[in-house]
């Protein structure tokens, strides 16, 4: 069995500096991803909560390097709940109003469960992404009405 990991990416028709912000900033991750709220910025070193309306939580992330308008790195915790994954957003400015990010997650066991946990994040991320590029570009909140509540959530 292979340990996966991936990547996905779009491109944003905003500045770079606009983009890195509206996943750094916790008041702008919150109106299209967080929908329960993220507690802090991202800032490199410390250990933030994202809690989602339709997921149980609340998540602490632990942002470990942070370079202003091309890299944001964090930890957060594996879905089987064993151990930390490792999250990297990557954004690249295409020009002055184009910004192409990239997102990776490792830390995936060499197992048959983790595979599928890491489908199902894969498949999250690509939707966090495209709700970020309907949050910068439109105003809309992609998510909202998307996801019902889990149960107990």
């Amino acid at each position: 069995m292979t340990i996966p990991k991936f990547e996905c990416w779009i491109i944003i028709q905003k500045p770079v500096r606009e983009v890195f912000s509206g996943v750094y900033d916790n008041k702008k991750i919150s109106a299209y991803f967080t929908t329960a709220g993220a507690s802090a910025p991202l800032k490199e070193g410390s250990t933030v909560l994202w809690e989602f309306a339709d997921f149980p939580g609340p998540f602490p992330v632990t942002s470990k390097k942070v370079i202003d308008d091309k890299l944001i790195i964090f930890e957060w915790g594996n879905p089987d709940g064993k151990g930390e994954n490792t999250v990297e957003f990557h954004f690249e400015a295409l020009n002055t109003g184009e910004t192409k990010v990239k997102v990776y997650e490792t830390g995936w066991k060499d197992n048959e469960e983790n595979v599928k946990l890491s489908y199902g994040n894969c498949m999250g991320w690509s939707q966090m992404i495209s709700a970020l590029k309907c949050y910068l570009e439109y105003g809309i909140n992609l998510r909202k009405g998307a996801y019902k509540p889990l149960a107990g959530g």
